[in-house]
Parts: structure tokens; sequence; C-alpha cells
């Protein structure tokens, strides 16, 4: 059965990816994982079974997930989902229960994570619910104790209670878990960002520039210029002018008013401490 690629051993592909990812080399690690890959597709070990050896499974399960971690750090959601997908056989797998991956939670959190800036909560919770029951079958770590899977769960729920603020805390400070937790949190700021912008120009007709910037999580009053102009805003005086609604749209906001209200608050106090 084939071990090696161009004379080099897996366990040398290995050392060598390990090596790329340690200097932060991304495209050294990902010249060396399609070597490793393609060896371990020769050996038939990226799909978990019997006939396999287990240590050629903790191997390619291992190579996947520096596949997943690799897809992020290049930004390119669509390639982790699928080393994602990959790597479920091999969290399942009878054979490998004895050895589970130290890396299992990361690379989840970062799927709950994806899930939530897609705002898919149906997905979100069908896979949180799962994790719950599996931790109460084979005894694991709480969710609440793994700081990987807690992230996007806290995230959801200041997201439920509309307590965008709160995302942008978390967002933005000690409690990120790692830096591939970062892009993710950066698209579900986007998204928020999108979201509060549409409240407000349903529910104000206009907002001081200042308020806007902290309304919106932007870092200066350039930026909210200019994400006023793509939103076809107007501005005029230090205001933000929102296109007029007719009044039964307007009345259909009522609870979006609410929220929004609470953020427009949340900036005006920002603004004053400023």
């Amino acid at each position: 059965m084939p071990s090696a690629v161009g004379g080099i051993s897996l366990e040398q592909v290995q050392h060598n990816l390990q090596q790329c990812l340690a200097r932060k080399d991304a495209a050294g690690a990902q010249a060396q994982l399609q070597k490793a890959k393609l060896i371990l597709l020769q050996q038939n070990s990226l799909v978990p079974s019997e006939g396999v050896p287990v240590g050629q499974l903790k191997t390619a399960r291992s190579v996947l997930e520096v596949g997943a971690l690799l897809a992020i750090r290049r930004r390119d959601p669509d390639s982790f989902v699928r080393y994602y997908s990959q790597l479920q056989p091999f969290y399942e797998f009878s054979g490998l229960q004895s050895s589970p991956s130290p890396n299992k939670s990361q690379v989840t959190g970062l799927y709950l994570l994806l899930l939530l800036s897609q705002g898919d909560y149906a997905g979100f919770h069908t896979l949180l619910e799962s994790l719950i029951v599996s931790e109460g079958i084979n005894g694991g770590k709480s969710v609440e104790d793994d700081i990987y899977i807690k992230y996007p769960v806290d995230l959801e729920r200041s997201l439920m209670e509309g307590s965008y603020d709160q995302v942008w805390r978390k967002t933005n400070g000690r409690d990120v878990p790692g830096e591939e937790f970062a892009l993710f949190s950066e698209i579900l700021v986007h998204t928020i960002r999108s979201e509060i912008a549409s409240c407000a120009a349903r529910s104000y007709p206009s907002l001081s520039i200042a308020s806007a910037k902290n309304l919106l999580f932007l870092d200066s009053e350039g930026a909210v210029s200019e994400f006023a102009q793509e939103q076809g805003w107007s501005l005029e005086e230090g205001r933000i002018h929102f296109p007029g609604l007719p009044e039964e749209k307007k009345g259909q906001e009522g609870d979006q008013k609410e929220v929004i209200s609470h953020m427009v608050q949340y900036a005006k106090d920002l603004e004053s401490i400023v």
C-alpha cells in the first residue's frame, strides 16, 4: 500500500506541514496538505473503515482538521464546510472513540459560528442539541465548559435578546477563543451591522453621524460616511437622513423598533461619554 509521494513519506509530509503552520506559511502548508491527502487517498484512509489501521485513521483525521483550519485562514468558508463534512465520519467512527480528537470541539465551534454568521438558526440549534445529547451519553465536557462551543452559544443568546452591543464586545475582546474564530466573527458583525442599518432606516428619519458610528460599530465618522453612501443615505449638517417609508410599512416594524431604540440609546450614551 503506497505510503509516500515522490519518495517522501507521510511522516515527512506531516513534519513539513507542521513546520509550515509554525511559520504561518499558508502556501507551503497548503502544498504539504495536498501531498498528505494524496498519500492518505492511496492508503484508502480518507474514509474510516474497520480494515484501516487506527493509526492511519488518526493521521487522516488530523490532516483533515488542519485542512479545515487552513480553509478558514484562506477565508474560504465553502472549503471549510467540505472538510467539516469529511471529518464527521471520523468523529463518529466506533474504532476512534477511545482516541477522541483534541481538535474536535474547535472545529465544531467554528462550524456553529459559521451557521450563526449565515443566519442558519435551525441548523445551529440542531447541532447544539446533538452535542448536548452526546455529552449526556458519553459524559464529555459540558458545552458550557468548552470555550470553543460556549463562544458561539453566548453570541447566539445575545443575538436572540437583541443585545448587539454584547455581540460587539464578545467579538472584539478576549472572549474570542482563537484567530480562526475572528473570520466568522467578522462576517457576523457585518450581518448585524446590515440588520441594524435596515432597522434604523425603517424606524427613524435621521441620526447624528456620531450616534451612527457607535450604533453601527464603525471605527470613524469617515467610515460612517462611506457606509451611508453605500446604503444610499444622504448626509447633511452632521446627520444621516434615511429615505422615508410609507406609514403602513413603518407600522409593521414595532418589534424591530424596540430593539433598535435600545441600540440608539446605547449609541447616544457612548457618544456622551466620548
